[in-house]
């Protein structure tokens, strides 16, 4: 299929959100994209038909894309979400790797710190980690289902967490029943890593050891007979373009509503990485492209402003949640992991033509006029105006929603604050009278019902997304303890969820967030 100048086929944005997974695994960038091209290599080697390898190609791009989800929780338990998910390479997917979790407990914490998270985990906290695993599978295939991929994709995501021995997460399949796209994805993403640390000798070592329990012993026999084939090269090729020109059977090119649609879906997941930015993509999506139709952009300016607007949080993917969901202030190091955040998305984008454009506005948005910004600590008229847009619709946005030091600030706070910006040299003048006076415009969503949620139970999902406890959830509301647990149980099972990362899904789905909109 010939596709227009300008159109984005699917596999290119599924594989530019590949490199943030990588990153928020502790992995270097293109983890993902070489594990991808050794599952298309095993396909080719068991001589699967089209569809199937299409089914492999997406379920290795998209295996991993839930596991940040609940980020915040892995933060609050083990220090450092990134570095505890990234053990799961060295220890396997069984109780080797559940045990070596366990050391992580209160990490960076001192040591009566660690003592009370490690009892309180004992005594409450395993509900949250019950069904962690699981729920990144459930996450993952929303997001495919989102997509519009083909219905076995999403069921081979929900069975990536399954193990031959049965022993797996949900539990439910074993041996041949777990789907073969599956199977080949989760061994090709451990023998990549194993590859790329110590060469042939290492992948075909991991293949042994987890040979019937974790893998397919057919697949691993595989790998151990076929390791130079499977691997030769990959070292030397240009990943992105490989993978790309690799998508079996009919490339799937998006129409301009489908691409828009696509990075609302992908900007939807990025934002549950913490629960202080549910919603904030879309919200800073909408008021940069209504303040770019206030200052007379070209309408197709306004369109690449919005999709910026959209992705200028995906680097947020590659900095752990003990930095984002940190109470207190942050320390120098700690700071210059935030200042990577622009420049990641732009990493994560560049590589597509079609999403470049859009990256190179996403990555000034932290940039100011003074060259005080960063990454680049670019100025003055280096700065776009569409990024000027997008960075003070980010700032405003930002200061209306709560974090993890602050409240929500009101909007009279936030409007001073970015006068004052601007009349420091930061921030464009104009740029900010022209957010203000669309912000102005911004009403609060009133609690319509929604899967049969009473008004008060919205009130409680909003808290409950937001990170709060079942205590602070009463004392927020004026409930007693009880009823905010009741109200908690009766929303779980009203929306169909299980933990606070898919309710957060639910929540921002049905428009519960961002909570202000325009009039």
């Amino acid at each position: 299929m010939r596709r227009q100048v300008g159109q984005l086929r699917l596999a290119e944005l599924v594989a530019a959100l590949s490199l943030g997974i990588d990153l928020g695994f502790g992995q270097p960038m293109e983890h993902v994209l070489r594990q991808c091209l050794i599952a298309l290599r095993i396909a080719n080697k068991l001589g699967l038909d089209d569809d199937t390898r299409a089914d492999v190609y997406y379920t290795a791009l998209l295996i991993s894309v839930g596991c940040h989800a609940d980020a915040h929780e892995q933060a609050k338990w083990f220090g450092d979400d990134i570095a505890v998910k990234a053990i799961k390479f060295d220890h396997g997917l069984g109780m080797g790797g559940t045990l070596a979790a366990m050391r992580y407990v209160g990490a960076g914490s001192p040591v009566l710190h660690r003592f009370r998270i490690g009892l309180e985990l004992m005594i409450s906290g395993h509900r949250e980690l019950e069904g962690m695993v699981e729920g990144h599978a459930r996450i993952a295939r929303m997001l495919a289902d989102q997509l519009g991929l083909p219905k076995r994709v999403g069921e081979s995501l929900v069975s990536a967490y399954e193990q031959w021995s049965g022993r797996g997460w949900p539990g439910v399949l074993s041996r041949e029943e777990i789907p073969i796209a599956a199977r080949i994805a989760q061994i090709s993403e451990f023998v990549e890593v194993a590859h790329r640390v110590g060469g042939s000798t290492a992948a075909i070592a991991t293949a042994r050891k987890y040979s019937g329990s974790q893998f397919d012993p057919a697949l691993a026999t595989l790998v151990r007979g076929s390791a130079g084939e499977l691997f030769d090269g990959l070292d030397g090729v240009r990943t992105w373009d490989a993978v790309i020109d690799a998508e079996p059977a009919l490339a799937v090119v998006l129409s301009e509503d489908q691409f828009d649609a696509a990075l609302l879906a992908i900007a939807t997941f990025v934002d549950l990485k913490s629960p202080h930015t549910l919603g904030h993509s879309r919200a800073v999506a909408e008021l940069a492209a209504a303040t770019g139709v206030v200052l007379d952009l070209p309408a197709a300016d306004v369109h690449t402003l919005r999709r910026a607007g959209l992705v200028h949080g995906f680097g947020r993917l590659g900095v752990s949640n003990s930095i984002w969901d940190k109470p207190g202030p942050l320390g120098a190091g700690e700071w210059e992991r935030v200042r990577m955040q622009p420049y990641i998305t732009e990493r994560m984008l560049h590589q597509s033509a079609v999403l470049a454009p859009v990256a190179a506005i996403a990555v000034q948005h932290r940039e100011r006029l003074d060259g005080s910004g960063y990454p680049r600590a670019i100025a003055g008229s280096a700065i776009s105006l569409p990024a000027r847009i997008l960075g003070a619709a980010d700032a405003y946005q930002a200061m209306r929603e709560p974090r993890p030091h602050r409240p929500a600030r009101s909007a009279e706070d936030a409007a001073a604050t970015l006068r004052l910006e601007a009349r420091s040299g930061r921030m464009d003048g104009s740029v900010v009278e022209a957010i203000l006076g669309v912000a102005g415009h911004r009403v609060r969503r009133k609690p319509e019902s929604v899967a049969g949620l009473t008004a008060r139970e919205i009130e409680v999902l909003r808290l409950l997304v937001r990170g709060l406890s079942t205590k602070q959830i009463a004392v927020a509301l004026a409930i007693t303890p009880k009823t905010a647990a009741n109200h908690i149980e009766h929303i779980y099972a009203k929306i169909d969820a299980t933990n606070r990362a898919t309710a957060s899904l639910f929540a921002m789905q049905h428009g519960l967030f961002p909570e202000d909109v325009f009039a």
